[in-house]
């Protein structure tokens, strides 16, 4: 079985077709997924779906991108995270690549989730793009938060403080097209215990279904691909990512 850490199958783009997407992932080996939240609208909708579906959990939060929102949105997000499947607070963090939200803004949200995780014992799921300093700067405020660096395409220093901090690391389908050589280092260091897998879908689609829709069940083409990366088998890999992800979220 594999577990994926980060879906969005409330998005548009799975509109009436849910069940067929849940079925190929079943098929497919896909037994649990997570379906993130991006701001408080998005959240709700996150938990009613999770809320539908047996093998779907929900994570609420508010995305960079949107971190404007905190001040109004902190309280109402605070009671989505009692809903029952909720098993982590996220999408949350920095990104200096493309957020409007100023970075004061970006660490203000940050610092409210991660101070709402604290309170409801739940773990993080950290959105870092270009901005693994001014991310370690606020973490370091914060050195008992359980988390996860979803996406990740740093660097193998940047794994390593990731695994540092206590965090885990999840790879998607970035890594079968990656160019970074950075990259594909830092995906075979990944130490088996702090490794997990995603698809971020609709998003990120892995080779070969590249300019497609992704969904769940491609998560078994990243899953071969990082196997013959790491030289371990597919049986390996799904252990490892599997325990690690049941272990992170309680599922």
């Amino acid at each position: 079985m594999l577990i994926d850490t980060h879906a969005h199958l409330h998005f548009s783009q799975f509109a009436g077709q849910v069940d067929g997407v849940l079925r190929r992932a079943d098929e497919a080996g896909i037994g649990k997924i997570i379906n993130v939240g991006v701001n408080t609208a998005d959240s709700q909708k996150a938990t009613e779906l999770a809320a539908t579906y047996e093998h779907v959990w929900a994570a609420v939060g508010i995305h960079p991108y949107d971190a404007g929102e905190i001040e109004q949105g902190s309280q109402y997000l605070r009671g989505l995270a009692t809903r029952r499947k909720v098993v982590a607070i996220g999408e949350c963090g920095i990104d200096l690549y493309k957020a409007e939200a100023s970075l004061e803004q970006q660490e203000a949200a940050l610092r409210v989730q991660i101070e709402l995780a604290g309170d409801m014992s739940l773990p993080l799921i950290f959105h870092v793009r270009e901005a693994f300093e001014p991310f370690w700067k606020v973490l370091a405020d914060y050195p008992q938060t359980r988390g996860v660096v979803h996406s990740f395409t740093g660097n193998q220093a940047d794994m390593e403080r990731a695994v540092e901090a206590g965090l885990y690391v999840a790879l998607n389908g970035i890594i079968t097209y990656t160019k970074s050589d950075d990259h594909r280092a830092a995906a075979q260091a990944v130490p088996s215990n702090r490794l997990l897998l995603e698809t971020d879908c609709p998003f990120l689609s892995p080779v070969p279904h590249r300019g497609k829709t992704n969904e769940p069940a491609r998560m078994a083409d990243t899953a071969a691909f990082l196997a013959e990366l790491r030289e371990e088998s597919v049986g390996e890999i799904a252990a490892a990512t599997t325990a690690n992800a049941e272990a992170l979220f309680g599922l």
